[in-house]
């Protein structure tokens, strides 16, 4: 909205509230501090980040009015652990105690909303909430989303869910946003959830057009406007505390024009709001860091104020978030509803639709999510170990250090300038660093787990073997396998292997189907590839026996089927495609694919079940970005402007089939040139073998290669098919739940506004088929044409504009991906019941580690048999989300764990071992399937007791802090009357075990197991 619009309409609006009656402002001092972003977060903490506590707690420590909101935890935590000395640490805890600091948010990061995971928001939050209950007592019950690019209906759940009375958020479209302003409508109770509906309600204020920002255009002073501290320095703060562009100071000259512009800006929102409570945040990116040069020019304005509020109509005074909404929950306003609608995707302006970001650093977006898994896995197994085997070798103190850091970095990387993709180079480079380095540690881990004895009575796994001397044998290698799920799974894996003939038995001695081929990307290698059998929660090992020579039918190796490739010589592409001349089928229980000959290309896949074939092919596409702001508008790392319709991205296509007993393996390279020699886009296609029906095999698992890029182009997935959608799809929010998508027309950009986020799940339907596509990172996904599926595998991008040249945000991205997509097809309640299980697998695959490289046969001194593992198995539709060790040390009753607090105790001094922190989520929103979309009662003690006998259970909130049946949230007047009813009571007497999850619900334990000792 331009400032003569703005102006117009203010003019020709009356404020609501009555003539006489001063708008109360409330004052919100606050500092927006990137965890990366342009600096990484070593050289933002030396240059204003670790100012910023040091300075504000000094400067609240003089006056009592004074206030400030501390958001992100991170730079806290550096901070509280590495910079504050004990006096400054006793000033916050004094000023938390009196609420005049407040920790707003409480997680790591200011999370992203797009392209961030479920399972990654809640850990990050958890993180950021465990420090601050433990260190202090306090629970943020606000939220603070100024930054996010766009707004999910997953998040206010969670922060429902974690136990918040309000939600804020800024940055939605700026044409809905100008719309909801003129009709006072920023402000609403917002029911994220269809399923969960009222139960998980939340207040929400959506900041209007100045966002988090004060206004910084004044007339009489500098573009700092109300920053008297000016410009953060980089890479050293000035020693002489004078800093860039320094605001005017407040003196007898200055203050009336600062107390004018200040009360002309809060009269402008105002108009925007139903009360007379105005929302006025002063601070903004890197703010703060000098604050004594803040407050001390604030004090004497907001004093000349308030002694003028007559004359002006307004009254100021310095706040915390929550006193801004206790006088909003006080006010007596019946508030509009909000579905389960999002604020997806978002555009500043007509040109600048921010969906390019779903798809930029596709290879830090895949580290991040498989750095998840790992740590999902690591925690579920360490966590069952310290209950079986709590005096076992892998000492505790070592392997909760391990966890954390992964923790930690996985929390960080959810910053909304993080696994967004828009952050500087070097800032990514350290968010990758900080993953791998954590992902080495939790290897380590999960090796002690796998290989040390659970006792020093017990020989490890290795250590009873020596090796066969004598006549030649086949090398031996040891593979641990395990399933980081709480369900029985039959799959395929895939072992590396640089020998051509190989055979696996299973830790009972029996020979396991396995399939061996020569690797894709590779000529000296091979795909091993196995059945497993695993139960959940449960490891197994299995031996891998190698030999370069030709197996006989009766050896072992020769119950292993070799499978052989069939070539297909290299098509090119043409206008006109004479196709469906020769077609090649591929069959498995599940579908029959067909490939056409012509053009090497996918044909068709009828589904079997339901005798349905659809038409259907796959291939690269790209839209040309444009580099030059002066020709036109341009694409860079957060936004995507097409400049014109996608063209074909390859002239020729080769294709090779293989295929198997386990799985058949179709591979098609996709050449930018007829005459290249390499490929620059490949896909490939294994078709599993149902396998007697043990197996999963109504999908087909993809894998992409793309790249390396022309420069300014950004590359997609088109997948065209015969389905009649309307240009309809659906996404997932978060991979909690799916959003429908509608196609709009626009004057500007309607391809860009036409793409959505999509983090585990894309899908279009007609009246009787869907076809689905589930994915191991996030992308952008878009049906631009009716039956038309395209997801934005990778970009690489650069631009002339100055402000994306100076910050190095142009997205020279010459990197190699290698996403992976799951292909499902069929009726729309088949493909229902099946894809949450299979996003869900895709995501937490099992964890396969080879114990030992390739050598020759161990022979047992003793051979023993280990007694199996006990599985842990839930429903189909309920899903383990958490089961782990926290660490946290704090008293379940808020009452003690405050005594202990106030006392001065040290709680730092020893972790928490023993409290298992258990999350279970229905998968299932209601009415979506007959069956599994009924809640389900399951008693915790039988499903646990493969891990260990459970004493106690406590029902928690989301994060852990609250004890669920103390926690009353706020209740909120609405259109229709009804109120949240947020309570969850555990069941007592005989049935206090028993739990009763409804759709969609996500249930938060802590659990308490009989001790062992060994």
């Amino acid at each position: 909205m331009s400032f003569l619009s703005v102006l117009v309409f203010f003019l020709c609006c009356c404020y609501s509230a009555g003539e006489n009656e001063p708008i109360q402002t409330f004052v919100i001092p606050h500092s927006h501090m990137d965890v990366g972003w342009v600096y990484t977060i070593k050289e933002s903490m030396h240059a204003y980040a670790g100012n910023v506590y040091t300075s504000v707690t000094e400067e609240l420590s003089k006056d009592k009015d004074r206030r400030f909101i501390a958001v992100e935890q991170e730079f806290f935590r550096l901070w509280w652990d590495h910079v504050a000395t004990d006096t400054h640490k006793k000033q916050v805890r004094q000023l938390v105690k009196e609420g005049r600091l407040e920790f707003i948010l409480g997680g790591q990061v200011m999370h992203d909303e797009a392209v961030t995971d479920l399972d990654d928001e809640i850990l990050q939050m958890t993180e950021g909430h465990g420090f601050l209950y433990e260190t202090f007592g306090v629970r943020p019950q606000f939220s603070w989303h100024v930054d996010p690019f766009g707004a999910s209906a997953t998040t206010p759940v969670l922060f429902a869910l974690a136990g918040f009375n309000a939600h804020l958020i800024s940055r939605i479209d700026y044409d809905l946003k100008d719309t909801m302003q003129k009709d006072k409508k920023l402000q609403f109770v917002w029911r994220g959830s269809p399923s969960l509906k009222e139960k998980q309600q939340i207040f929400t204020h959506t900041m209007d057009q100045f966002s988090y920002c004060t206004p910084s255009n004044l007339p009489f002073s500098n573009s700092s406007g109300f920053y008297w501290n000016g410009v953060a320095l980089f890479p050293d703060p000035p020693k002489n505390g004078v800093y860039p562009n320094m605001s005017l100071p407040v003196t007898k000259e200055t203050i009336h024009a600062y107390a004018k512009t200040m009360v002309d800006n809060i009269k402008q929102r105002a108009a925007w709001f139903r009360t007379n409570h105005v929302l006025w945040p002063w601070g903004c990116d890197k703010q703060f860091y000098n604050s004594s040069v803040q407050f001390n020019n604030m004090d004497p304005l907001m004093k000349y104020i308030n002694q003028n509020s007559k004359e002006f109509g307004v009254t100021v005074q310095y706040a915390t978030l929550s006193e801004y909404f206790q006088a909003i929950h006080q006010s007596d306003v019946v508030w509009e509803l909000r579905g389960s609608k999002d604020f997806l995707p978002y555009s500043t302006e007509p040109h600048q639709a921010w969906t390019g970001f779903y798809a930029s650093r596709n290879v830090l977006k895949g580290v991040a999510r498989r750095a998840s898994s790992q740590l999902h896995a690591a925690e579920t197994l360490f966590t069952r170990y310290r209950i079986s085997f709590p005096d076992g070798p892998v000492a505790k103190n070592w392997a909760l250090e391990k966890l954390r850091a992964l923790r930690w970095a996985v929390s960080e990387v959810q910053h909304h300038d993080g696994i967004t993709g828009t952050e500087s180079p070097k800032v990514a480079d350290m968010y990758m660093q900080h993953l791998t380095q954590g992902m080495m540690g939790v290897d380590e881990l999960l090796a002690a787990l796998f290989l040390l004895p659970h006792s020093l009575e017990t020989p490890g796994l290795l250590s009873s073997r020596y090796h066969k001397k004598g006549v030649h044998h086949a090398l031996e290698q040891h593979v641990i396998v395990y399933n980081p799920l709480a369900w029985n799974i039959t799959t395929i894996i895939n072992v590396t292997v640089a020998f051509p003939n190989a055979a696996v038995l299973d830790d009972d001695g029996q020979l396991v189907p396995a399939q061996i081929q020569r690797s894709a990307q590779s000529n000296v290698t091979y795909d091993l590839f196995i059945v497993v059998d695993l139960g959940g929660l449960q490891h197994r090992k299995y031996l891998v026996k190698l030999s370069e020579e030709k197996c006989s039918a009766r050896s072992e190796c020769g119950r292993t089927y070799k499978a052989k490739g069939v070539q297909f010589e290299r098509r090119v592409t043409r206008d006109s495609w004479e196709t469906g001349r020769s077609l090649l089928p591929v069959l498995s229980g599940s579908y029959e694919l067909m490939f056409d000959q012509d053009t090497n290309l996918l044909h068709s896949i009828t589904h079997l079940q339901d005798k349905r074939r659809v038409m259907m092919t796959q291939d690269f596409w790209e839209y040309q970005a444009n580099g030059d702001v002066k020709a036109g508008p341009i694409s860079d790392s957060y936004i995507f402007s097409a400049n014109g319709s996608a063209v074909r991205s390859y002239r020729a296509v080769e294709m090779e089939i293989i295929p198997g007993k386990i799985v058949t393996e179709i591979r098609q390279y996709f050449y930018r040139d007829e005459g290249d020699k390499d490929y620059t886009y490949s896909i490939i296609t294994r078709v599993p073998e149902c396998f007697g029906g043990r197996l999963q095999c109504h999908r087909l698992e993809q894998r992409y290669w793309v790249g390396p890029l022309h420069l300014n182009t950004e590359v997609v997935l088109r997948t065209s098919s015969s389905l009649k959608n309307n240009r309809t799809l659906h996404t997932d929010d978060n991979g909690y739940q799916m959003m429908k998508r509608t196609y709009r027309e626009f004057i500007n950009n309607t391809v860009a506004r036409n793409y959505f986020p999509m983090v585990r799940a894309a899908y279009i339907e007609d009246e009787l088929s869907r076809l689905v596509l589930l994915s191991d990172r996030a992308h952008g996904a878009s049906s631009q044409a009716n039956g038309q599926l395209e997801v934005m595998l990778h970009r690489r991008l650069w631009n002339n504009l100055p402000w994306n040249l100076g910050y190095n945000l142009t997205l020279n991205d010459s990197s190699v991906v290698r996403p992976a997509l799951w292909v499902m097809l069929g009726s729309i309640s088949t493909a229902a019941r099946l894809q949450q299980r299979e996003a869900i697998e895709l995501q937490h695959p099992p964890v396969v580690t080879p114990i030992d490289q390739p050598q020759k046969p161990w022979h047992e001194k003793k051979p023993r048999r280990l007694s199996p593992v006990r599985s842990v198995v839930l429903p189909p539709n309920l899903h383990l989300l958490s089961f782990s060790v926290p660490g946290w040390n704090y008293s379940p009753n808020h009452a003690v764990h405050l005594g202990h607090i106030t006392s001065g105790k040290d709680l730092h001094s020893e972790p928490d071992y023993d409290r298992v922190l258990l999350r279970i989520m229905h998968l299932f929103e209601e009415g979506e399937d007959p069956e599994l979309s009924k809640p389900v009662t399951i008693n915790l003690k039988d499903v646990l007791q493969g891990i260990g006998e459970v004493k106690g259970l406590e029902e928690r909130s989301l994060t852990g802090t609250w004890d669920i049946a103390t926690l009353q949230r706020w209740t909120w007047k609405t259109e229709d009357n009804l109120e949240s009813n947020s309570t969850m009571c555990p069941s007592g007497g005989d049935g206090a075990f028993n739990v009763t999850i409804s759709p969609k619900e996500i249930r938060t334990f802590f659990v308490h197991f009989a001790s062992k000792n060994f």
